[in-house]
């Protein structure tokens, strides 16, 4: 019996060994982690996660954004850890954050907000879930559980792509379950309140992303396809959420002219947003050979040579190379076979077959000879021609073990990039923007729509970025949002 205790009281004060008091929650939290380490995890999924993912670039923008998340942060239960705010280069309708105080908002959602509040609640929320250490708690109760890309989570299936690795936890973007939203949302609105903002914009959003979730509704029901579940900040609300409405509201009242809603500032800020996919993009040191006619992706920031006898991508620090050659083909051979006989070799390491634009080819890794034999091979076919792709590390990292491997899928991505040239590859693309103009006697949704090409449903995407779904006209004055 009197071991017993002993493990007890072992068990004990190691529990509280791990406690950590939350200064969100105002109590402890049994969590084996210590904030230092929280704010390292953050960092290290922040540097992968900006690395595969598109970052919106715009300097007064990325400013804005930064300024009113850092005013949110600065009235939050943490004001002392560092924050950083990212406008993520994405049309989906989403935000989420990561642990140590990093929080990200798509460009997609900043389209169809309406005001600075509105854009604080979205940020104070993202805030919230930080401050209540929500990845710390629920990696704690997970015991360890992870995923090897939070990204495609992350997008809920948008044009954005990337594999971000062995990251933490998909909890940071899928969502942490009822009671963990709902504690943010009670943070988020006591840090509006704090920071001057109006509470009760944590409500204008969640009706906006409800009539985005009928409008996806009702277009899966008339295309006869499966709706695509939604994931994003604010999900697990329903449209009159008691709950919800009663957290805002135990944030406090403000007088009325003590309410920051700045909803003209915000259409200043915002006015040329990129609306839809950004065909900018997809170009980021794109190759295309017009001769051939053929386009190629080289890793962002790699100098691209066209020499005499390749094209080559240089790494700016010099430490690997992709190298293209083009060779007539033998037209009896299959790829696989081109490409050993190109490096007279019988068998490939962590080959396969490749398969992409109506293309074949082969990959493989060449058995270790010697300092100039490249890392990684390909070959590809493309009409009377066969192109030959070396991947080479020239150095690796000190103390990076992994960076071979980091390097290897820098070449896989740009040899399954490799495509037949497109009208769009020559074309400038047309990107197109949100502008703000005012309504007069005549406007309505219908006939704006007719000169946007927005696509089919034109008219309900214009209702969306006003606020008018399903139904209603705009007034002779105000300011609409219009896509040029």
């Amino acid at each position: 019996m009197q071991t017993l205790h002993k493990m007890l009281a072992t068990a004990v004060i190691a529990a509280i060994a791990g406690c950590a008091f939350n200064p969100a929650t105002n109590r402890p939290d049994l969590v084996l982690m210590s904030e230092s380490r929280e704010i390292e995890i953050g960092r290290e999924m922040h540097q992968k996660l900006v690395k595969s993912t598109p970052i919106y670039n715009d300097p007064v923008l990325n400013a804005y954004v930064e300024h009113v998340g850092q005013k949110v942060a600065a009235a939050s239960d943490r004001p002392d850890l560092e924050y950083h705010f990212t406008i993520i280069d994405s049309q989906d309708i989403n935000a989420f954050a990561l642990p140590g105080g990093y929080v990200y908002i798509n460009r997609g959602l900043l389209t169809y907000l309406h005001s600075e509040a509105e854009m604080a609640a979205v940020l104070a929320h993202e805030v919230g879930h930080i401050t209540a250490r929500h990845a710390v708690r629920q990696k704690t109760a997970a015991t360890g559980a992870g995923v090897a890309s939070v990204l495609s989570v992350l997008v809920t299936g948008s044009g954005v792509v990337g594999d971000v690795a062995n990251l933490w936890t998909t909890a940071a973007v899928k969502g942490y379950g009822r009671d963990m939203e709902l504690e943010a949302d009670r943070f988020g609105a006591q840090y509006m309140y704090n920071a001057g903002y109006d509470p009760q914009a944590i409500i204008n959003v969640i009706a906006l992303l409800k009539d985005q979730e009928t409008f996806s509704r009702r277009r899966a029901r008339v295309e006869g396809k499966k709706q695509q579940t939604y994931h994003g900040v604010f999900s697990s609300h329903p449209r009159n959420d008691i709950r919800l409405k009663e957290a805002v509201a135990a944030a406090g009242e403000l007088p009325e002219d003590k309410k920051v809603t700045k909803v003209e500032y915000y259409r200043e800020k915002t006015d040329g947003l990129v609306y839809g996919q950004n065909a900018r993009q997809s170009e980021k040191n794109r190759y295309n050979h017009k001769r051939l006619g053929f386009s190629l992706l080289f890793p962002e920031g790699w100098k691209v040579e066209n020499q005499r006898a390749a094209i080559v991508g240089i790494a700016p620090d010099n430490s690997a190379t992709i190298t293209l050659k083009v060779d007539r083909r033998n037209s009896n051979q299959p790829p696989d076979m081109a490409l050993r006989e190109t490096y007279d070799v019988r068998s490939l390491e962590q080959d396969e077959q490749l398969q992409q634009y109506r293309l074949q080819g082969h990959t493989g890794k060449l058995p270790k000879a010697g300092s100039e034999t490249p890392d990684r091979v390909a070959v590809i076919f493309y009409g009377s021609r066969q192109y030959v792709f070396e991947g080479k590390i020239n150095k690796l990292p000190e103390g990076e073990e992994k960076a071979g491997e980091e390097y290897d899928n820098l070449f896989l991505t740009s040899i399954r990039s490799f495509r037949p040239l497109r009208k769009s590859d020559i074309i400038q693309p047309n990107i197109k923007r949100v502008r703000y103009v005012k309504a007069n006697e005549k406007t309505t949704f219908a006939s704006l729509a007719r000169h946007m090409e927005i696509g089919e449903y034109a008219e309900e995407q214009l209702r969306l970025l006003n606020g008018y779904f399903p139904r209603g006209e705009p007034k002779p004055g105000e300011w609409i949002k219009i896509v040029q």
